[in-house]
């Protein structure tokens, strides 16, 4: 079983795109963002995926997933199919020791959300936090980009 092991945080400045080896440009949609499941579709600049994750484990730092490279013109298609609401973002990746950070820089109704994510070997894995690091908000169900398609960044108080 494929398990995904994540740390979420804030982003403190745009000190990170400094640092970034890579960078692309992503849209997704969710055909299904129930909780404790969600199916979703991404496009990431040419290369397209469908993902279906289970229910978030241990305080949100753990949960199933199912990704598999699909067809650019199957994605373009099945993005009709998505709830309202599409999560457009810049992700930089950033190299912190022997961990990367996912640094994404979320657009639209999104605009002015800045999360970084580490993926983990397991749950007792402690990356180097880079100094652009803030507030760790893993497990915060509001920062879930299935959520934050539902309840953008824009409308929330401050």
């Amino acid at each position: 079983m494929a398990q995904e092991i994540e740390r979420k945080y804030l982003v403190l400045d745009d000190s990170f795109k400094r640092e970034a080896f890579s960078k692309s440009h992503i849209q997704q949609g969710y055909i299904c963002s129930e909780r404790g499941r969600t199916v979703r579709i991404r496009i990431r600049d040419t290369r397209a995926y469908i993902t279906i994750k289970g229910p978030s484990l241990n305080g949100g730092l753990s949960r199933y997933e199912f990704e598999q490279e699909i067809p650019l013109d199957d994605a373009q298609q099945l993005m009709q199919l998505c709830e309202p609401g599409i999560i457009d973002k810049t992700r930089w990746l950033v190299k912190s020791d022997r961990h990367t950070f996912e640094v994404d820089e979320f657009h639209g109704d999104n605009d002015g959300l800045v999360m970084a994510e580490v993926e983990l070997e397991n749950e007792q894995d402690r990356p180097k936090i880079p100094h652009f690091i803030g507030k760790e908000v893993t497990g915060d169900r509001r920062y879930y980009n299935s959520q934050l398609r539902q309840r953008p960044f824009k409308t929330w108080a401050d």
